[in-house]
């Protein structure tokens, strides 16, 4: 019986890789998965004529694979191991005594069968030396990147923008230069192994069933004084005492449930105090909260009261002058900017539902009255001036759904821009869309005139808008010219450092070939822009396909040869494409972290292919009962095709490409040098099984950097908030969340001179983090 089920075994394994494998070969992949179905149909037969050569012809076998394996990833365990695990473990299973007992060796001298066959030193060998390779690659980390940054103060008096006291976080990367820099430093490298939990909040506002796919927890808390400031994904702010995390203060505007809303999420509110008043009355400090109802709302910062002398009885709505207007498909998801007297937002839109989409209008208000100063929409970018009440707005232009950066002194705010729906469709796109399409453009804080503009992809067709807010530093270049610089991290991983006064690149930028191929009725780019600051990846090959086994590695790398791929910016197609980096981009939201005295950044760079797959109208199947989403099929009404995406995963659901998926990594702005590049977060939380196994896992979320060394990160699918020597990326500190800590972090100071290190933890729909509604604070022991 035991050699009928293992010659069992062995042939069915044969026959599915034989089966895969001829069919990986016919579109051009590795023969290496048929041949090793043949060899397991030849160890199914000895073993059922119960012939000892098995044992020796497996040997072979295995160390035929491990030289393959080696050959296609060098010493990478996790590459190594779904190669050779199956074949490891039945080779384990032919070398114990109980199988070799019925295997029939020579007869004896007296003419009956030897039914004990001998040991093989030949596949016994062949195990030690797996396990050998097994050993060593465990201890090697051929992706990361080692070094250190260099820790020298460049700048001793750096500019941080805004004035906000070092204590205070005042805005959402804390100043308007949106650096996610403190320049706190009682929390060191050498003491924040002892980082505790001082408090914690729970916000009360929970995951509903009814909600949309992508309700998620992102608030990055504002502290002004004692208080924080914070807003929830159903548009609830609140006050809590920033030393013993007790509400003070909460306001909820009564947010409609819609299914429609592809968003339901929250980054941040916005604190403003006239600097020019020195009254205590109300409203003189004031909490500005976006609503996902397309809503600005003042309120009081003492008191949670609505501010009836802004707007309409405290609110802006910012569906006015829209071109359409359906419930659900424009709304805020990013705190606004306050600079120069004006409040200034933009609004994010329904990615990919219908080509009649509300415009990317940037509007500025007067902050105290929220009387409408000026309009910049990028499809008719000459006319600021606030456009009369029997006007619209352009449909349908790119917007901004991420989180603007300001200078005051240079008068300018830099905004981040999205594309124009459908995403992946190009045509009928006019010049002004084809210009300021995927680009951070510099608008005057006075009028809301063009300054410059970068553009970060031309004529993109993969949904690379620009999601992270700019960084602002000024930077040191090596003649010792101090030049006002812009860090603006990109989905396709590369960084732009910019002279924020005209868009002129400090860290070269070039224009590499792309490919080609586009649907008739589009076109491509000829070339495409490259940061010499950049985390793109090396494009993916046959031999990076992942699974964990044998099998689902097969399937991927069938899928992989069976999808359009021709590198970075394959256009999208009617057979499927592979786009990668993926829709979550290399950086997201979250941005990156800047120190302005080491003038060096921190941050996060995530690696997730996806595939999209164009869907001709008339193959459109009819709407269901899904929601909101920008997985599966979105289904772009009014254009010619609907498309089909998501990351691109294995039978099994996990990414079929190999890890590590998440890094740490830091940088020196002033010569573009990567110095390390970590693998960041395990699977605890990605399987059915607890297991801590430091993979490199995707994350979505931002960094933050404080004077004491030390960066501060949650990010990743698993759930832990982490602590990181900013100048080797060495992990430090961890503390275990109890839902997902997809949001940024922040720091501050009570007035008892305690730092404080604080994230919230509420999880994130998209990535199927645990929800929560947590805000905790960390802090050294006393």
């Amino acid at each position: 019986m035991i050699n009928l089920l293992t010659s069992g075994l062995l042939a069915l394994i044969g026959l599915a890789l034989s089966v895969g494998g001829a069919w990986l070969i016919a579109v051009g992949g590795s023969w290496y998965y048929a041949l090793a179905g043949l060899a397991f149909l030849l160890a199914a037969y000895l073993s059922f004529a119960r012939k000892p050569v098995l044992l020796p012809f497996y040997g072979a076998f295995l160390l035929a694979s491990l030289a393959w394996a080696i050959w296609e990833t060098g010493f990478d365990w996790w590459q190594l191991a779904p190669r050779g695990g199956l074949i490891v473990v039945i080779g384990l299973w032919l070398i114990t005594p109980v199988f070799r007992k019925t295997l029939v060796a020579a007869p004896k001298d007296n003419g009956s069968p030897e039914t004990n066959a001998k040991r093989s030193f030949v596949l016994e060998g062949s195990i030690v030396i797996a396990v050998i390779v097994a050993v060593y690659s465990m201890l090697n980390n051929p992706n990361e990147i080692e070094g250190n940054l260099p820790s020298d103060v460049v700048a001793e008096n750096p500019q941080f923008g805004g004035g906000v006291p070092d204590g205070d976080w005042h805005q959402y990367g804390r100043t308007p230069y949106g650096q996610r820099y403190s320049p706190l430093d009682q929390i060191t490298t050498e003491n924040v192994a002892s980082l505790e939990q001082a408090w914690v909040y729970q916000t009360g506002d929970l995951k509903r069933e009814s909600d949309v796919p992508e309700t998620t927890y992102q608030v990055t808390p504002l502290k002004v004084g004692e208080t924080l400031y914070l807003c929830t994904p159903h548009s609830w702010a609140i006050a809590i005492d920033a030393k013993t995390g007790q509400e003070k203060w909460k306001f909820d505007p009564g947010v409609p449930e819609n299914p429609d809303r592809q968003h339901q999420t929250c980054r941040g509110v916005t604190y403003y105090k006239d600097p020019a008043t020195t009254e205590t009355g109300p409203c003189t400090e004031r909490v500005f909260l976006p609503t996902s109802d397309a809503r600005l709302i003042a309120l009081d910062a003492r008191t949670g009261e609505v501010c009836p002398s802004f707007g309409d009885e405290g609110t802006v709505h910012l569906e006015t002058n829209m071109p359409y207007n359906p419930a659900g498909y424009y709304y805020s998801t990013s705190p606004p900017v306050a600079a120069d007297g004006k409040i200034i937002i933009g609004g994010a839109v329904n990615d990919n539902y219908s080509t009649k989409s509300q415009s990317g209008v940037i509007r500025a208000y007067d902050i105290n009255t929220g009387a409408l100063v000026w309009n910049w929409d990028s499809g008719n970018p000459e006319q600021t001036e606030p456009i009369p009440d029997d006007q619209t707005y352009t449909a349908n232009s790119p917007n901004s759904w991420s989180v603007s950066s300001a200078d005051e002194k240079l008068g300018m705010i830099y905004v981040p821009l999205g594309n124009k729906v459908p995403d992946q469709l190009g045509m009928n796109r006019d010049e002004n869309v084809e210009t300021y399409s995927s680009s951070i453009v510099a608008l005057s804080l006075e009028t809301g005139q063009v300054q410059w503009v970068r553009q970060t992809v031309h004529h993109d067709l993969w949904d690379m808008d620009v999601p992270a807010q700019p960084a602002l530093l000024d930077i040191t270049t090596p003649d010792g010219e101090t030049v006002p610089a812009l860090v603006g991290p990109t989905k396709q991983g590369d960084i732009y450092v910019l002279d924020r006064r005209t868009g002129d690149p400090i860290i070269p930028v070039t224009e590499v070939p792309a490919p080609g191929g586009a649907i008739p009725e589009d076109h491509t780019a000829p070339t495409q822009p490259v940061s010499g600051l950049t985390f793109m990846p090396e494009p993916l090959t046959g031999k990076d396909m992942w699974g964990i086994t044998l099998f689902d590695q097969l399937a991927c790398r069938i899928a992989f040869h069976g999808l359009k791929y021709e590198g970075r910016y394959t256009p999208p197609s009617l057979e499927g494409t592979l786009v990668y980096p993926g829709n979550f981009g290399t950086f997201n939201w979250g941005s990156v972290a800047v120190d302005p005295e080491r003038q060096i950044m921190f941050g996060m760079p995530t690696y997730l292919a996806f595939t999209s797959r164009l869907i001709p109208r008339d193959a459109v199947p009819p709407r269901g009962s899904e929601k909101a989403s920008e997985m599966g099929i979105n289904r772009n009404e009014g254009a010619p095709y609907a498309v089909e995406m998501g990351p691109f995963l294995s039978p099994l659901g996990i990414p079929c490409q190999a890890p590590p998926w998440g890094y740490v990594a830091g940088a020196d702005l002033r010569t573009g040098e990567i110095a390390y590049k970590h693998k960041n977060g395990t699977v605890e939380d990605m399987t059915p099984l607890p297991l801590p196994f430091e993979v490199g896992v995707p994350g979505i979320g931002g960094p933050i950097l404080t004077k004491g060394g030390v960066a501060f990160l949650g990010a990743a699918v698993d759930n832990y908030f982490r602590a990181y020597d900013a100048t080797n990326g060495n992990q430090l500190w961890e503390a275990r969340l109890p839902a997902g800590g997809q949001s940024t972090p922040m720091t501050y100071e009570t007035d008892d001179g305690t730092q404080y290190v604080l994230i919230v933890a509420g999880g994130h729909g998209s990535i199927g983090t645990k929800p929560g509604d947590y805000v905790i604070a960390y802090k050294l022991p006393k």
